[in-house]
């Protein structure tokens, strides 16, 4: 029987997901939680890659297992064995040929930054304290991104998939308050009503994330002094290649810096040979550099 289990990890302590040869995964981990529960090797398929460092809400798996695991109990003796940094959410049935990787349709990172030095939400926000960043500038190249493209530029030297072709859904920048800041307020925060071009979202902790409607960007730069201090990315499309997110966050931020015009991070985002196209030479270099891992989530996977 095919099982489908979602979890959430922590990954400071990883090397990404995939089992590595010396070093702590997160496969690794659920491989043997499961291994020691259900007496045999056990191996899993996870929804793609994380690097080391990235974190991921929902991130979806599946294994095989004797039919009739009642679930809950099953779930609840994985999360006992499981460190304090892996949680498996669920477990269900599913179909005979689920695959957690070729199956999926539609996966989401979140990127969190923080203005400020703010010790709340240190270990999944990068401080970002460059002064002055043009969100707009940063929203009108992030535009730019969705459609299908060849993302070459954008993916880590080396990497041995056959595309650099990606379809991205949507791509965009987003001010957000943490619940510390919600609850206890902070000295300098920004208005809670301030718009950027997109609604500020009521968060509970710099994770899962809720939007309202879009309303239409405010003309005229703000005051730096009302500029929020919190900001997340989100990037949606149907794969991703490897360091694609963080070296698209650290282009961006170059935009936002002026380093970058908006039609120069254009220029990067390279036309399609059609759905599926040979990798070209690797333009990594002419791109920004990747923003450190720890503040970047895998956030949804659809089906």
């Amino acid at each position: 029987m095919r099982y489908s289990i979602t979890l959430s990890y922590a990954g400071a302590l990883f090397r990404g997901w995939q089992r590595q040869p010396s070093d702590p995964s997160v496969q690794q981990c659920l491989e043997e939680a499961l291994g020691r529960i259900l007496g045999t090797e056990t191996p899993v398929i996870g929804a793609g890659r994380t690097d080391t460092g990235v974190n991921a809400i929902g991130y979806v798996a599946c294994f095989d297992g004797p039919a009739g695991l009642a679930a809950e109990d099953f779930r609840y003796k994985l999360n006992a064995i499981l460190p304090r940094t892996v949680v498996v959410n669920s477990i269900s049935e599913a179909g005979h040929d689920f695959h957690a990787r070729f199956d999926a349709v539609r996966r989401e990172y979140t990127y969190f930054i923080h203005r400020s030095k703010d010790p709340f939400v240190e270990a999944f926000s990068w401080q970002c304290g460059y002064p002055g960043l043009d969100f707009d500038a940063m929203n009108l190249a992030a535009s730019l991104l969705v459609g299908t493209h060849d993302f070459s530029c954008f993916e880590k030297a080396g990497a041995d998939n056959k595309t650099s072709v990606c379809t991205v859904f949507e791509a965009f920048w987003q001010p957000y308050t943490p619940s510390h800041v919600q609850i206890m307020g902070e000295v300098g925060a920004a208005p809670a009503k301030a718009s950027y071009g997109r609604a500020m979202p009521v968060l509970g902790s710099p994770c899962g994330t809720q939007t309202g409607p879009l309303p239409a960007a405010v003309e005229g730069a703000a005051p730096t002094s009302q500029i929020p201090q919190y900001w997340f990315f989100r990037i949606a499309a149907d794969r991703f290649l490897r360091n694609m997110v963080r070296a698209i966050v650290g282009t961006l931020i170059d935009v936002g810096r002026g380093k970058r015009s908006v039609e120069k991070f254009g220029g990067l985002v390279l036309p399609a040979d059609g759905p599926i196209s040979p990798r070209r030479a690797t333009h990594r270099s002419l791109a920004g550099e990747s923003v450190p891992g720890h503040a970047l989530f895998l956030s949804k996977i659809e089906y």
